[in-house]
């Protein structure tokens, strides 16, 4: 399964160039760039990828899964009916961008409640910057966070700084992986 999913990635989301000219969210320009929503949103992506998720995380006890909106959504939503299909159901949540403007004003969309364990999830991990947001409006909002899980690693410290708030942090695929097999099929 996991093969298949960097194949799909690289169809659908990798993007390369000759120079840096793929402005990232940190504002740096790179010439690497994923866009893994038109892979995840894609039914078999969405089926591997809530698959994979829930493998990668099958040590781990929790109640839901979840992150900042949009990267982290279609993610917890595959997980979470991946999860139902294989009998240990995680609930996904959504951590919006800031405070909903109406009704209760929330931050967190999902059927959760302070105390319950959670991961927390991301489409790509540059510097962890959107991760380590949700972590922490996770937490403000009562959340156990047990994990963190991206599903592409740039390789670009990331992981590391996402490390300082919780020391269980994985990625399905990097970038050395991506960029392998993206050249074996441009050949």
């Amino acid at each position: 399964m996991k093969n298949e999913l960097i194949d799909l990635l690289c169809q659908k989301s990798v993007n390369v160039a000759d120079e840096p000219r793929f402005k990232l969210v940190s504002g740096r320009l790179s010439d690497f760039y994923v866009n893994c929503k038109p892979t995840i949103l894609h039914p078999r992506g969405m089926y591997l990828t809530g698959h994979l998720v829930m493998e990668a995380l099958a040590d781990l006890s929790f109640d839901g899964i979840g992150g900042l909106t949009f990267g982290a959504d279609p993610i917890a939503v595959a997980a979470s009916f991946a999860s139902e299909l294989m009998g240990r159901p995680v609930k996904a949540f959504s951590i919006r961008k800031e405070a909903k403007g109406h009704g209760t004003g929330a931050w967190l969309e999902g059927d959760l409640a302070p105390g319950d364990r959670v991961v927390v999830v991301d489409d790509v991990a540059t510097t962890g910057g959107s991760t380590i947001k949700a972590i922490e409006r996770a937490r403000e909002q009562g959340l156990d966070v047990a994990a963190a899980l991206v599903l592409v690693d740039r390789e670009e410290g990331g992981l590391e700084n996402i490390r300082t708030l919780v020391p269980d942090v994985r990625a399905l695929v990097t970038r050395t992986q991506l960029m392998a097999r993206f050249r074996e099929l441009k050949k």
